[in-house]
């Protein structure tokens, strides 16, 4: 699901594999250490709201207008992350309509996406003949890439082409690259398996299964705020009602949770430790899985609120990529120079300096099919350090 950041299943790229193996090599000790961990779906079936539970009912969602009278100032806001972007109708692309025509060819088969009438339309011919559907979704936000999905013969369909924001143009998607397809169909596309989609609709859309029954149609584009929350029909009403009949709010505020929970929760997408090692994840599948990298880390022993995702990435608001926005977080927990660790902050102090930790601290690593580098979230000492 997540090998492009943006597309529909994890690549088995096996670059970088030495890299993680040896890092991820004995931590499981680490991991239980530290404690609360669990893997997404035993969350899902304790049987209280966490995120990709499909069991709520269509009709408890109320969708972000609901929540702008409270809430003002982060849902101006949200809908300019990435995550609230991370699927949309595919005529509401603003990549694709930024680019009128894209194209890429291999092995004798043209892949092209142009306008449409009511959406764009994917081709893909061989010289001798050629097929065509209009897209239907396209997932990602558009900074790293966009994979696409169109509808046929009653299933979903994944284009083998993906847009890479890097190249500003088409190129095949992550472990989907074929060499002499058996024909135009199979050079096309590939088809989504049913059990598959409701994993990927529900980390890139809101409420696309409800009541149990995945249903693309009624799915809400991008991860709103009852992605996260929960439905808040319930909350709406109770908040509407005078204080003196107001009884339970019935939406879930992440910041209570344990700081366990917290990395467990944006795992519920992004993958817990226990998700990565019980599936028994390798190489880059495993490094992209930010919390279980995070909770592979040696300072993640004893969990601490200095080092959930939240505590550095506001999801209401778009990822901050400059490394010095992130210096103070770090030295939350490490002395500074000529100091010794305390209690409170037990970490000790960088040698090199004090400014621009993550670069050496959070490496980041090229992965060449995907046209991006990416951050590993695993905290560790320089090699040689």
């Amino acid at each position: 699901m997540r090998h492009l950041g943006f597309g529909l299943k994890r690549a088995a790229i096996a670059l970088i594999a030495a890299v993680v193996s040896a890092a991820t090599a004995g931590i499981v000790s680490v991991a239980v250490a530290g404690g609360g961990q669990m893997t997404t779906a035993d969350r899902v079936a304790s049987g209280t709201w966490w995120p990709t539970r499909g069991n709520p009912a269509r009709a408890e969602y109320v969708e972000t207008k609901a929540c702008v009278p409270c809430h003002a100032a982060l849902t101006a806001v949200q809908p300019s992350t990435s995550m609230a972007r991370t699927a949309m109708i595919a005529a509401n692309s603003l990549v694709l309509r930024a680019s009128p025509r894209l194209s890429f060819t291999s092995d004798g088969y043209r892949y092209e996406i142009a306008p449409g009438g009511a959406a764009p339309i994917y081709t893909v011919s061989d010289g001798r003949g050629s097929t065509s559907a209009p897209l239907s979704w396209v997932f990602g936000a558009g900074s790293v890439g966009q994979s696409f999905l169109f509808e046929r013969e009653g299933s979903f369909r994944e284009a083998r082409v993906s847009y890479y924001d890097a190249l500003h143009a088409l190129a095949f998607t992550p472990g989907r690259a074929m060499r002499a397809p058996q024909d135009i169909a199979t050079a096309m596309a590939r088809r989504v398996d049913a059990a598959e989609l409701p994993r990927c609709f529900g980390c890139h859309t809101t409420a696309p299964t409800t009541n149990g029954t995945f249903n693309a149609a009624t799915a809400i584009p991008g991860i709103t705020c009852e992605a996260c929350h929960g439905p808040g029909r319930s909350h709406v009403e109770a908040m509407n009602a005078p204080a003196s009949a107001r009884k339970d709010t019935a939406i879930l505020n992440p910041m209570r949770l344990t700081p366990a929970e917290s990395v467990d929760f944006c795992g519920a997408c992004h993958a817990t430790f226990w998700d990565v090692t019980v599936s028994g994840e390798r190489g880059i599948a495993a490094m992209r899985s930010q919390p279980f990298r995070l909770q592979s880390s040696r300072c993640w022993r004893t969990p601490d609120a200095r080092l959930t995702c939240v505590a550095c990435h506001d999801p209401h608001r778009p990822l901050v990529r400059e490394a010095t926005a992130y210096d103070a977080r770090c030295l939350a927990c490490h002395v500074a120079a000529d100091s010794q660790p305390t209690h409170d902050r037990p970490g000790r102090a960088c040698p090199v300096a004090t400014s621009r930790c993550t670069e050496c601290h959070m490496p980041k690593y090229d992965i060449p099919d995907m046209h991006r580098a990416f951050t590993d979230h695993r905290i560790q000492r320089p090699r040689g350090a």
